[in-house]
């Protein structure tokens, strides 16, 4: 039996000593974390105005329109649609119409990742227990539709992230879903689909985009005066008084905004450089804290974003990557296609139409992971040329991620 020395049993009971014997910094952390729900959301009145407006026919036993909410990351998609939905439901307790929200992120890996998986996961929401594999597909419809018609009562069913799941299923399960209308004697199914991707629903399918595309709620990126009264509510709570140095707040903001007015960025910011500070037993959490987690969170939002990506996507970043490491600043599109098949055939992989790639390569750059301009050829056209915005250390960390694939 090993038996630690004196030395080093000291050095053990002194582990958190500095920890325990600073002044804290936070009194609630949580509030600044991404799963936690405000009870007032700034700067969304409109957006939760007409989304209730939409879905208001469910009190009085009516289905309410598909609807796509679009937005970029970070600008209360998610937290308005979960917020009106949960009133919702709560009001159709006063009358004699039933209303039940369900949610499924199809970002969330084993859950999205074949149309078996999905309805699943559907499937266990309505309590319904399914082998992993082994049905056929069309059992597990009949299934779904079977507990969707349990009772009597409008189903609205919250598919966030839903260009993820066209993505890696096709957008023929969207289509066999909104056909349950069909099917269903008792109940009512409408979806909303929330995506980042303002073009997605111009690649559909036509049937698909004629039966989802009844109503779009656009959700705008906050600006900078607006980042600030959201950290700041937020701040009042989760620090202890006197906590945050002038200008923090300002800068976490001004950071954010920049970053086409993420507040979840903003909210990450603030709460990074607060626990940044409380590590170093700092007092305060001034601006140079915020400089420290702006580093980190943008080393670690990067590889996160690529390692969640379809592996497609992912090798197109890979042929970007590769054009770039052998000393190219732009690379232009066609380049990028040209590369992208060879290492498609090297990997096995299926390739993608160069309208597909294109548009992979715009949702790279709308992540922030590259930029992308056109440029004029004159005569010759205009053409797409990419660059990779990375340090090198989120370079070679995101070497590291995607060389294990490819």
């Amino acid at each position: 039996m090993d038996v630690l020395s004196p030395q080093a049993n000291t050095v053990t009971s002194q582990l958190f000593s500095k920890y325990l014997e600073s002044q804290p910094l936070f009194s609630n952390r949580t509030i600044l974390s991404a799963s936690f729900t405000p009870n007032r959301i700034p700067h969304r009145e409109k957006q939760i105005a007409d989304l209730g407006r939409i879905v208001a026919p469910a009190l009085k036993g009516g289905k309410p329109s598909n609807v796509f909410i679009y937005g970029r990351t970070g600008t209360g998609k998610t937290l308005v649609a979960k917020m009106v939905l949960d009133e919702l439901e709560r009001a159709s307790v006063q009358t004699s119409y039933k209303a039940k929200t369900f949610y499924i992120n199809c970002k969330m890996k084993k859950v999205a990742d074949t149309e078996y998986r999905v309805l699943s996961h559907l499937m266990s929401q309505f309590g319904k227990e399914v082998p992993f594999t082994g049905l056929p597909t069309d059992q597990l419809y009949s299934m779904f539709f079977k507990a969707l018609d349990e009772e009597e009562r409008t189903v609205i069913l919250i598919v966030d992230e839903i260009d993820n799941l066209v993505e890696r299923v096709g957008d023929e399960i969207l289509y066999n879903i909104t056909r349950a209308n069909h099917e269903l004697k008792k109940s009512r199914l409408s979806i909303i689909g929330i995506t980042n991707n303002l073009a997605f629903i111009e690649n559909l399918d036509p049937r698909v985009r004629s039966s989802l595309g009844e109503e779009e709620l656009v959700f705008a990126p906050y600006n900078a005066v607006q980042l600030q009264e959201i950290l700041k509510e937020r701040a009042y709570i989760a620090f202890e008084v006197g906590a945050i140095a002038d200008g923090v707040i300002e800068k976490c903001s001004a950071l954010a905004a920049q970053e086409h007015g993420d507040a979840r960025r903003a909210l990450d910011l603030l709460r990074v450089a607060g626990e940044l500070a409380e590590r170093a037993g700092d007092r305060k959490i001034e601006i140079r804290h915020v400089d420290l987690a702006e580093e980190r969170i943008d080393t670690d939002r990067v590889v996160e974003i690529v390692k969640a990506q379809p592996r497609q996507s992912q090798i197109v970043l890979w042929a970007i990557m590769k054009h770039i490491e052998g000393g190219r600043r732009e690379i232009e599109t066609s380049e990028i296609i040209d590369l992208y098949r060879e290492l498609c055939k090297a990997s096995g992989l299926r390739e993608l139409t160069q309208r597909r790639v294109s548009d992979l390569i715009a949702e790279l750059d709308m992540f922030g992971i590259i930029s992308s301009r056109i440029v004029s050829h004159g005569r010759y056209g205009r053409t797409r040329v990419v660059s990779l915005p990375l340090s090198d250390s989120v370079h070679k960390r995101l070497k590291a991620a995607l060389s294990q694939y490819f």
